[in-house]
């Protein structure tokens, strides 16, 4: 197996979803989770991990504008990477939907917990962390949705180019 071609093909993949954060879409529905999920389960424990989608993320924001409570989606999107490095060395579809759905809630929690501490929105009180909570559900339904189409994409995407392009399967006598 050539390891450049199969290192292009996964940079590509998440280039390309990145590029999807640019078009029209509902609130919170894109392939960030997805993107940083599938980064860490395949690019493993390597920088590259973590850089391939915080700069895919940075890029999009570049074009999309700057916004408050960066640093806690950045620092979201980087822990989901993790959670593709530790959960998914071993993927099955169970493994891959599990890992979505709890990079979603992780984000959730991150993301709002930052909006509550640093916005100015909400006062800091627990009722003040509660509102800024209730008042994130849509967007989490969405985020959740995305994750989950996104990842099915990406991963289910991936496994099939596999089959179909050998130069792009992992030589088990060699590191992924």
């Amino acid at each position: 197996m050539n390891a450049n071609t199969r290192l292009l093909a996964l940079l590509s993949a998440i280039l390309a979803v990145a590029a999807l954060r640019l078009v029209p879409h509902p609130p919170n529905f894109t392939p960030i989770g997805a993107m940083a999920l599938f980064s860490g389960a395949y690019l493993g424990r390597r920088a590259l991990a973590f850089v391939a989608p915080l700069a895919a993320l940075l890029l999009s924001d570049l074009v999309l504008g700057f916004y408050h409570g960066m640093a806690t989606v950045y620092l979201s999107t980087a822990l989901v990477a993790v959670i593709g490095m530790l959960a998914l060395q071993r993927r099955s579809a169970l493994r891959i939907g599990s890992a979505a759905v709890f990079g979603s809630l992780l984000f959730f929690v991150l993301t709002n917990l930052g909006m509550w501490w640093f916005s100015g929105f909400y006062p800091h009180t627990l009722t003040g962390l509660e509102a800024c909570y209730v008042a994130a559900i849509p967007f989490f339904q969405n985020s959740l949705a995305g994750d989950l189409f996104y990842t099915t994409l990406l991963f289910g995407g991936f496994a099939l180019a596999e089959r179909m392009l050998p130069a792009l399967q992992v030589d088990q006598r060699q590191p992924a």
